[in-house]
């Protein structure tokens, strides 16, 4: 009965110093919470521009179907349009990027700092992928540095490994 009581004492003593420790660690800025990202991103719907390797690239976002879905235009000088619709589903959330490569990724957000305005995608799965090794849009990083300044950069997969990745700094236009 004593070790018992000895051993329950150890694991609650043990449980209490791991909450401390974490606690004193300060709140994770990497929690994900998919309904407090998609307000985030909510906040971007409007007209953007910026200077790419592209040439200039033009971004009409726009929020659809009640609040439920943030739709992402982007055109270009030296680009067909495409197209990325952002979405809650459940405790995900989740984009679906149209692509000029012909297939359509979705991926998951698997982080979001709110003090930093950063929302990290991942691959999921994608429509209209000929074989695994074809090229494709990989990952997604988002950060909303404030009301007026977007930072996106996409990660472009092909063979298993990335081939490229696109950074662009867009000004609110409207």
């Amino acid at each position: 009965m004593k070790r018992q009581l000895v051993l329950m004492a150890s694991l609650l003593l043990a449980g209490m110093a791991a909450y401390v420790t974490a606690e004193a660690a300060g709140p994770k800025s990497e929690t994900m919470s998919a309904a407090e990202a998609f307000s985030r991103l909510k906040t971007l719907a409007g007209d953007w521009e910026a200077d790419t390797q592209m040439g200039k690239t033009h971004l009409n976002i726009q929020l659809i179907a009640g609040g439920t879905s943030l739709v992402e235009r982007e055109t270009g000088d030296k680009m067909p349009e495409m197209m990325t619709v952002y979405y809650v589903d459940g405790d995900r959330l989740l984009l679906t990027h149209y692509c000029m490569a012909g297939n359509q990724p979705r991926m998951q957000a698997r982080s979001f700092n709110p003090e930093t305005g950063e929302v990290a995608f991942e691959f999921l799965d994608a429509t209209n992928l000929t074989t695994p090794a074809a090229g494709h849009m990989h990952n997604a990083n988002i950060r909303i540095a404030d009301h007026d300044h977007l930072v996106t950069q996409w990660e472009f997969y092909e063979n298993g490994q990335k081939k490229m990745s696109e950074s662009a700094q867009y000004t609110r236009v409207r």
